[in-house]
């Protein structure tokens, strides 16, 4: 307060506070049962291997305990992250955007060979994949970017800035996962065409990816990723190798029928190479049938249109983008895992979010759950 020379006083205006909505609950309760339910069908797909396997011990618990483990870590980070005001994330995505290409650039040197392909850093007993870590750093700082150069995304100049910040990250993802990276393009193309005022800029970049894309898998370098394509139209070619997992995928979708054969009772959980990793989905098919299925399909469904409904309702631009980012991220990823497992799509290394075994993506997937709590606690006024 400070005194006039005719001694009257000035009182200075107070800072107007944020007014906090409750929380989505609904949200928070359905990523919870996919998280529990997702430990259950963790321990039904993995328990016969733990069980006769030295390398496990023989502990028919093994993988449940882990995932167990990260379960509670995750759950503590998203109620971390749900107290947390979306707008602190502002302030540090910049430095987590450049902390994640750093970590990918460590990737090919430092990183750990696991099944053919280096995806994975050590730091002492800790491993995580940076990969997961680049989906949420990408998010924050494409969102701000666009936020605080909207007006130059109308230009061709400004868009491929854009453009640029998107695909540093999604290159150096590309030398070892070429399937997160092109999520990650997904989830930031998804976020562009939010933001951007020309559509005609997706269209034309959408006709020249395709000849790109053909070129590309025509290579010899790449002649790999045609051999997927090859046994994606007809997996019977090579059913003892490049085929084999995607045959008893669709043995064990098919088994399930209505009802299912029972939980714990799957057959072909003994023939599918890590299934209770990626291929998830097929013995939920197969042990609850086209019911148990259809329920998590719906599940999923109605947490992608609680995220866009968040989105919508955001209080301001940077917050839908964020929301719209995250809500992306959880609905590629879903439709991409369950499109492999039916076969509607090539063969990709996708987690189904929540359920499928994997510390690194159920923390981080449930630290952006958790950001996206907060946004929700902030809708529109008036």
């Amino acid at each position: 307060m400070k005194q006039t020379k005719q001694g009257a006083a000035i009182r200075k205006p107070k800072k107007k506070r944020v007014k906090a909505d409750t929380y989505d609950f609904g949200l928070f309760f359905i990523v919870l049962m996919l998280v529990l339910f997702g430990i259950v069908m963790i321990f039904s797909a993995s328990y016969y291997d733990t069980m006769s396997q030295e390398k496990f011990n023989n502990d028919m618990f093994y993988f449940l305990k882990r995932q167990a483990l990260w379960a509670v870590l995750g759950t503590t980070g998203m109620i971390v992250c749900m107290n947390i005001p979306y707008q602190f994330w502002k302030r540090f995505a910049f430095l987590a955007y450049m902390l994640s290409n750093v970590l990918l650039l460590m990737l090919p040197i430092f990183g750990t060979n696991n099944f053919g392909q280096t995806r994975w850093l050590y730091i002492g007993p800790l491993s995580f994949q940076p990969s997961e870590f680049t989906k949420i750093a990408v998010i924050l700082y494409l969102s701000l970017y666009v936020t605080n150069h909207q007006k130059e995304l109308g230009n061709i100049k400004g868009f491929f800035r854009a453009l640029c910040i998107l695909g540093v990250p999604v290159v150096l993802i590309a030398i070892s996962n070429f399937s997160t990276a092109l999520l990650v393009l997904m989830v930031g193309l998804t976020i562009l065409f939010i933001a951007s005022p020309r559509i005609w800029y997706f269209v034309a970049g959408g006709c020249a990816l395709v000849p790109l894309g053909a070129i590309a898998v025509l290579l010899p370098q790449f002649r790999y990723r045609l051999t997927r394509i090859t046994t994606w139209l007809d997996p019977w070619s090579d059913p003892t190798d490049t085929g084999f997992q995607t045959i008893q995928s669709l043995y064990a979708v098919a088994s399930g029928g209505l009802f299912g054969v029972g939980l714990g009772q799957s057959r072909q959980k003994t023939f599918m190479p890590e299934a209770q990793n990626d291929f998830i989905f097929a013995i939920i098919c197969e042990e609850l049938g086209l019911l148990g299925a259809a329920l998590v399909i719906g599940l999923f469904a109605v947490l992608v249109w609680r995220g866009i409904r968040i989105a919508l309702n955001a209080r301001d631009h940077y917050a839908m983008l964020v929301a719209a980012g995250i809500t992306a991220v959880i609905a590629f990823q879903s439709l991409i895992n369950i499109g492999v497992v039916t076969n509607a799509i090539p063969n990709t290394g996708q987690p189904l979010p929540f359920i499928s075994y994997g510390g690194t993506s159920l923390v981080f997937t449930m630290g952006m759950m958790g950001m996206l709590l907060n946004i929700s606690r902030y809708p529109k006024e008036g």
